[in-house]
């Protein structure tokens, strides 16, 4: 029976979280969409478990949209923050060079493709990849940059394409630039997903999870690529957090020492097969896709999807409120997952690298419910 004083803090968890849902719209742009989809009011969380102010647990399937590899507060990153508050050093020192910087430097290079990393230059700009695009682009308001304007910019998920790609592009004597932002740091079984491939790139733009939970992006590149710096401060001065460069370097450092790149290639080829089982009970699933820990499952119209032996060539239509309805009932589940694709067809799933075996069970367990009860709902 529970006491008084548990029943009381149940409740005040209850109205706190009652508030600050009701508040957030009232005071933050609509453009806020996560807030809006997941009514959550997140007080605590270690690895891959948030606890709400209602006091309710989650599985988070969707790690910071794939910023968290080593899902929430892990030892090793929380020891690398503590240890420079506690050394009394400068948090933000824009560009310039720190032991700290030099840690994380080092760390990233040890990690690259070789054929890139013989040859690398980084590039630290603002914190977000949109600041990572924008100078890959060349340069901007003094900012100086890369020479990429006639480059081709992809992301890669398909190794045929990107090699194809590479083709092309040294043929036209352009530099080919990947985008690693969600893919790397290990998620898609490699430590960079340009890895699966073979290709060497000319750039590499990197953000999320090479900050170790923290907002953190660079761009590598090679050194012919380098531009002149132009006259004037570097219009990007949000640069030079140490607190991000010392997650960074732990994370970086504890996915290659622990080999969790490889564990996220057998935890996500276990996870892929039972989703397609799963899929090939349900006519509202289309396509399932994926690599590693980055995996999805697009939802269609029913009533156009193809027979099973022809769904993958000829995918139904997709149907947007049915992905989703089943982001709903896993979030009554228990299971915190993303939306993407270009319709807001596809339910995506990134667990963080360090997920447990019965951890995934769990996540498609509650999935499959899920998708039963979605499922069950559009045909009634």
């Amino acid at each position: 029976m529970r006491g008084p004083d548990v029943v009381r803090r149940r409740e005040d968890q209850r109205v706190a979280l009652t508030g600050t849902v009701r508040r957030q719209p009232l005071r933050e742009s609509s453009a806020r969409t996560y807030a809006r989809a997941l009514p959550i009011v997140p007080v605590r969380a270690r690895g891959m478990t948030v606890e709400g102010a209602d006091g309710r647990r989650y599985l988070d399937c969707l790690s910071g949209d794939g910023a968290l590899a080593l899902g929430h507060n892990h030892p090793v990153v929380l020891a690398a923050v503590r240890e420079v508050l506690d050394s009394g050093a400068p948090i933000g020192v824009l560009d310039l060079s720190t032991p700290v910087e030099e840690r994380f430097l080092a760390e990233l290079l040890a990690t690259l493709p070789p054929g890139l990393a013989r040859c690398a230059r980084v590039r630290f700009c603002g914190p977000t990849v949109a600041d990572a695009l924008a100078l890959a682009a060349g340069p901007a308001g003094g900012a100086g940059g890369v020479v990429v304007e006639s480059g081709v910019v992809v992301e890669p998920v398909s190794d045929d394409r990107l090699r194809r790609l590479r083709e092309s592009t040294r043929e036209r004597g352009v530099p080919l630039v990947v985008d690693e932002t969600v893919t790397g740091v290990g998620r898609t079984g490699a430590f960079w997903a340009v890895e699966h491939s073979g290709v060497t790139p000319d750039v590499m733009v990197l953000a999320k999870a090479i900050g170790g939970s923290l907002p953190l992006a660079v761009v590598v590149h090679r050194e012919d690529l380098d531009l002149a710096p132009a006259a004037g401060p570097p219009a990007d001065v949000p640069r030079g957090n140490q607190l991000a460069m010392a997650a960074g370097a732990a994370t970086l450092a504890h996915v290659r020492e622990q080999r969790l790149a490889a564990r996220a290639g057998e935890v996500g080829a276990r996870m892929l097969r039972r989703l397609r089982s799963l899929a090939a009970g349900h006519r509202c699933v289309g396509e399932v896709g994926g690599r590693g820990l980055m995996l999805g499952l697009a939802f269609v119209d029913p009533a156009s999807a193809p027979a099973p032996e022809v769904a993958a060539a000829v995918p139904g239509l997709p149907v947007p409120g049915l992905a989703a309805a089943v982001r709903r009932e896993c979030l009554r589940r228990g299971l915190i997952v993303g939306i993407g694709g270009p319709h807001a067809e596809v339910v995506r799933l990134l667990p963080p690298l360090t997920v447990t075996d019965e951890q995934a069970d769990a996540v498609l367990e509650r999935l499959a419910d899920a998708v039963e009860a979605a499922a069950g709902a559009a045909r009634s």
